[in-house]
């Protein structure tokens, strides 16, 4: 009898990788150590070996479900926010964690904002009690709170823009030099709900993913607005629509990826408006993406993301975290095509 099942991918797999579903990735600036927050409470940290191997090297625990994680720029110190709406940090050199933040509701999303004049590195939290605060780690207060109109769901920051998307598909840009004022609002240009922004590494866009597979690549300035388009992407041949769930860009080149519930990812060149390169399905939903560093090693969850809720939940279905070791031509920019 065939066995119809996909075949697991060619990539270095992660482990002993989470025992639950993996809500965030995010590689360190300073070193190969890759972080993965999951539901088993707690976010985890592991040594990327140069032959594709894994070391476990130490955890930060919750007393619920782990939904974000973040390194500092340095890599000194990694950031973990749960659904017990706490935010706790590490610092790497002592392995001590110490709880830095603090919500009425779960911590959905968290980003380090580093040159923000007149402080430290601070953390930015987005919460599901429809708040961002800004936390500066040398006191235990926040530095700001700012309301937002509903639940944040997705932040990212390329300093000095931070772009914060929350439900209700509103989408609010701050500049960071003036930190506690609003820059602009906008609606989201995908007509479902956000599932993720990420900012460009040069600081003038976004791009927002929504659960209706399509992404929007947007430009802050409205000098630029003519530049803004969206597209269809992470949908099957029977025409079924999956949630994009993960943005990444390339540190280098400024290309990026998405990958999304029907088990693919792509990679993508916004400033030519193509495909790089497609991969085939993993067989599992991707929950979450990240590049390491200096873009050379792509790192991938494949994990049930909820989207068909928990009725579509299978018991034993993997939790599995796999490593691409990207080329060169899969992520650099290629020219436009020519048209006639």
């Amino acid at each position: 009898m065939l066995n119809l099942a996909p075949a697991a991918p060619k990539d270095f797999e992660v482990t002993p990788g989470p025992t639950d579903g993996i809500s965030d990735l995010s590689f360190s600036g300073g070193a190969d150590l890759l972080a993965a927050s999951s539901f088993d409470c707690q976010t985890r940290i592991w040594e990327v070996q140069a032959n594709g191997s894994t070391v476990p090297k130490a955890a930060i625990t919750h007393d619920a479900p782990a939904l974000c994680c973040v390194w500092s720029k340095d890599g000194t110190k990694l950031f973990s926010g749960g659904a017990d709406k706490a935010g706790k940090m590490m610092d790497i050199q002592t392995g001590q964690t110490t709880q830095v933040a603090g919500h009425d509701a779960p911590i959905s999303c968290a980003r380090f904002a580093e040159g923000i004049a007149g402080a430290g590195p601070m953390v930015v939290t987005g919460s599901w009690d429809k708040t961002l605060k800004y936390w500066d780690l040398r006191t235990p207060n926040p530095a700001f709170t700012l309301q937002m109109p509903e639940r944040v769901y997705s932040l990212d920051i390329a300093f000095p823009l931070m772009v914060v998307a929350t439900a209700e598909r509103n989408i609010m840009i701050y500049n960071l030099n003036s930190p506690s004022q609003l820059f602009k609002t906008v609606q989201s240009p995908l007509k479902f709900q956000t599932r993720v922004v990420s900012c460009f590494p040069n600081a003038t866009g976004y791009a927002i993913g929504s659960i209706e597979g399509r992404v929007g690549i947007q430009y802050v300035e409205d000098k630029d607005s003519s530049s803004n388009f969206s597209f269809k992407c992470h949908r099957d041949e029977k025409n079924n629509v999956h949630s994009v769930n993960a943005i990444s860009f390339h540190p280098t080149y400024g290309t990026f990826s998405t990958a999304g519930g029907d088990g693919t990812y792509s990679f993508w060149d916004k400033d030519s408006k193509q495909r790089l390169k497609l991969f085939p399905s993993v067989g599992n939903t991707i929950s979450a993406t990240a590049f390491n560093r200096n873009g050379t090693i792509f790192a991938y969850a494949s994990s049930y993301d909820w989207g068909k809720g928990h009725e579509n939940y299978k018991q034993g279905s993997p939790n599995q975290i796999f490593l691409y070791a990207v080329k060169d031509e899969d992520v650099k920019p290629k020219p436009k095509p020519k048209t006639r």
